[in-house]
């Protein structure tokens, strides 16, 4: 193997001063702040996440938590411990959050233990996943990495073979539920010497089975959403069973002394998965729940049923610039926005349009690039609708969209408040870039 060379995760060209933000927001009302603005309300954020442990606790379950949303120091603080529960499990889709970790001192304080990079691991990524791995061992951590296919196998071992102390690295193999988005296939023909040829190579210990349930965002009740929940457990505990018969075929000297960790979950079936619908069976595991949606939520996760509005942790301010009366469908009105694409992203769902206008009859109906338009809704004639009508020029909107991890990502830093109150009480720095 050629050795690869790449930059390091670049984390230091990229730093924002937290500091000068808080002295020049906090304090400040929403109504003045530059739109679009993204706005947390800490007080749902952190009952988001109280109620996702509590949910993993009642199912039997351990919790690791998905950064990918917010990608922050303060909301991993929140996501870890919820004062009842905690966790120092996290899984992270990017190097830049894997740093941002440990230089936001969250491995130092024993906050983060165990970090796992969540997409399969490239050799792009590999020395500078080794590096991470050293810097978290000082604090007594760990790194774990993703494998789906044996040529990522054979790579990790060149790599060992260039190193002075290669290191036998903790591995999820990543299975495939139907989704085609990543993973190995869980056919018996194909997964068994796939297994063989992972147990006998000296670079890999398999800590667990990991699947994601990217199908489960098409819920529309709790029973479907524990469906999905159900189907990945059994993917999961079905490659667990089928390695365990291939250890026992092998004798495999190498065989972890532990038992997998079968790691299941997406925001639809971490909000399904409660004591009552504990498994019963019998596993060839211990059950770990995942997630990262949860702790903003979105119109996504209120299209599932499982939420409802007050849940939704974020909103985009935004400031309604022109106005075309008579101009939308069935001659109703339209409106310019200052937020477009950047602002709000370009993902759909399934309720109508890029985002709903808060207590308002509007929605956000198309976008471009740094502009919307929103649309007047028809009329609701009901008794318990309190939908305002009226849009003009000059009006400060709240929008909330679709998807809360593509919205976020488009956003410098966000603007915090407390139990829905209208001041700034903190300012959150992500952690861009890759």
């Amino acid at each position: 193997m050629t050795p690869l060379l790449q930059t390091k995760t670049p984390w230091h060209f990229l730093l924002v001063d937290k500091d000068a933000l808080v002295k020049e927001f906090v304090g400040k009302p929403l109504d003045i702040l530059r739109t679009p603005a993204f706005v947390v309300d800490r007080t749902a954020f952190k009952e988001n996440c109280a109620k996702i442990h509590q949910n993993a606790r009642d199912w039997g379950a351990s919790f690791r938590a998905h950064l990918k949303t917010h990608k922050t120091v303060e909301g991993t603080r929140l996501q870890l411990d919820s004062g009842s529960v905690k966790t120092s499990a996290v899984v992270v889709s990017t190097m830049m959050e894997a740093w941002g970790v440990v230089h936001g001192g969250l491995v130092e304080d024993g906050t983060v233990k165990d970090l796992l990079y969540g997409l399969p691991v490239g050799p792009n990524k590999l020395h500078d996943l080794s590096v991470l791995h050293e810097e978290m061992v000082k604090y007594g951590g760990t790194v774990r990495i993703m494998v789906d296919n044996l040529e990522q196998v054979r790579l990790l071992e060149e790599y060992a073979g260039q190193r002075r102390e290669p290191k036998r690295w903790s591995a999820f193999i990543k299975m495939d539920g139907g989704q085609k988005r990543a993973g190995t296939s869980p056919e018996p023909e194909s997964f068994k010497p796939f297994m063989r040829a992972i147990f006998a190579s000296n670079v890999i210990s398999v800590f667990g089975f990991y699947s994601h349930a990217g199908d489960s965002y098409g819920s529309t009740s709790l029973e479907q959403a524990v469906s999905c929940l159900t189907g990945e457990v059994r993917l999961v505990n079905d490659a667990a069973l089928m390695a365990q018969e291939v250890l026992a075929e092998s004798q495999n000297k190498g065989a972890p002394s532990q038992p997998f960790v079968l790691s299941v979950g997406s925001t639809p079936t971490a909000l399904g998965a409660t004591a009552r619908v504990r498994i019963s069976s019998q596993l060839c595991g211990v059950l770990e729940l995942h997630a990262g949606n949860y702790p903003m939520l979105d119109l996504q996760q209120l299209h599932t049923t499982l939420i409802d509005r007050p849940r939704i942790s974020q909103r985009v301010l935004a400031t309604v610039v022109s106005y075309y009366p008579g101009r939308g469908k069935d001659g109703l009105d339209e409106a310019l926005c200052d937020a477009g694409a950047i602002a709000m992203s370009k993902d759909t769902g399934r309720i109508p349009g890029f985002g709903e206008v808060v207590g308002k009859s509007w929605r956000l109906g198309r976008i471009s690039q740094e502009h919307g338009v929103l649309e007047q809704l028809p009329l609701d004639t009901s008794a318990e609708s309190k939908a305002d009508p009226m849009l003009k020029i000059g009006d400060r909107i709240e929008i909330i969209g679709q998807h809360a991890c593509l919205i976020a990502a488009g956003h410098p830093w966000y603007y915090v408040v407390e139990g829905g109150s209208e001041r700034v009480v903190d300012v959150w720095v992500p952690w861009k870039g890759w």
